[in-house]
């Protein structure tokens, strides 16, 4: 499978994960990942176990990116 065939099929589940807001492909020491982009970053710790973003989606890493709340703007 190839990794926009992994986002498409995990892409709905990671973003029910709390601080989710979105789920894209971007490059990481050179090699695709899937990004996940998160409100706050927080250590896993913190975390129960079923809300910890997994560190691979069938054989892509993914990397977790911490963007801030995101809102609309008018011009």
């Amino acid at each position: 499978m190839d990794i926009t065939e992994v986002q498409k099929k995990h892409e709905d589940a990671v973003l029910e994960l709390p601080n989710v807001i979105g789920v894209g492909i971007g490059l990481k020491d050179d090699k695709q990942v899937i990004k996940v982009f998160v409100c706050r970053k927080l250590p896993e710790n913190l975390l129960k176990p079923d809300e910890i973003i997994p560190k691979m989606l069938d054989g892509y890493q993914t990397d977790v990116e911490d963007i801030g709340i995101v809102t609309t703007q008018s011009i």
